[in-house]
């Protein structure tokens, strides 16, 4: 029998809460910054929830 490997990428990029949600971070604050306004930096800061579309494809990466 195979053993279950989780994708280690998936786990690195998203993290599941206390309640069984699972969050990412904002795209598109690493580099190029100095281009981008402070309101559009501003907004990228912090965790979102996952979007419904995705919420399946990441459950398996994850193994859950």
């Amino acid at each position: 029998m195979p053993k279950f490997k989780p994708h280690t990428g998936t786990g690195k990029r998203v993290k599941v809460t206390g309640k069984g949600k699972i969050v990412r971070e904002q795209a598109g604050k690493r580099h190029l910054l100095e281009g981008k306004s402070s309101h559009v930096t501003r907004r990228m800061t912090g965790t979102v929830v996952i979007a419904e579309a995705d919420l399946k494809r990441v459950k398996k990466l994850l193994g859950r």
